[in-house]
Formats: C-alpha cells, structure tokens, sequence
C-alpha cells in the first residue's frame, strides 16, 4: 500500500540563499529557523518522516509547512494572524 505522494519542494536560488540565511541568522525566530531548515530538507528530496525523525518533529508538522511552502513560497513560512480579540498588553 502506497500513501500520499508528498508535494515535490523545488528551490530557485533565491529562495535557497534567503532559507540558509535565516538558518544562521542569530536574531531569527527559532520557529522560522526550524521552519526554513524542513523545507531545506525537503528540497534534498528526503520524506516528512525522514525530515521529522533528523529535526525531532512530527512528519505531520514537516507536511504542513512543506504544503505552504509549495503554495505561498516564501511567505508561507511567516505564522498566520489568529483570531479573537487583539491583544490589549504593548
């Protein structure tokens, strides 16, 4: 039995030297680091669940950011504003 095929990640260099650059960014967020160094990963060809085990995530987070990658690119990646009430505490 064959599962889903995962989205293919193809990389312009662009895009490749803006996710390397904020992997060795010191003032990135950890969350985007991690989230730029998946979608590295996947781009080698690796599957969810190989990139999952070697970054100590679950290959369903690995395939959530990888589906939004391949749909926005890069601003994909940025968290999405939730909803409820704004925040009152600058």
């Amino acid at each position: 039995m064959v599962g889903r095929v995962a989205d293919e990640v193809i990389l312009s260099a662009d895009e490749r030297s803006f996710l390397e650059a904020q992997i060795r960014r010191h003032k990135a967020p950890r969350s985007l680091s991690d989230r730029c160094r998946m979608i590295l990963l996947c781009a080698e060809g690796l599957q969810s669940k190989e990139v999952g085990a070697r970054l100590g995530v679950h290959e369903h987070t690995v395939g959530k950011w990888r589906r939004r990658f391949v749909k926005d690119r890069i601003e994909g990646l940025t968290d999405e504003y939730r909803p409820g009430r704004p925040r009152t505490v600058s």
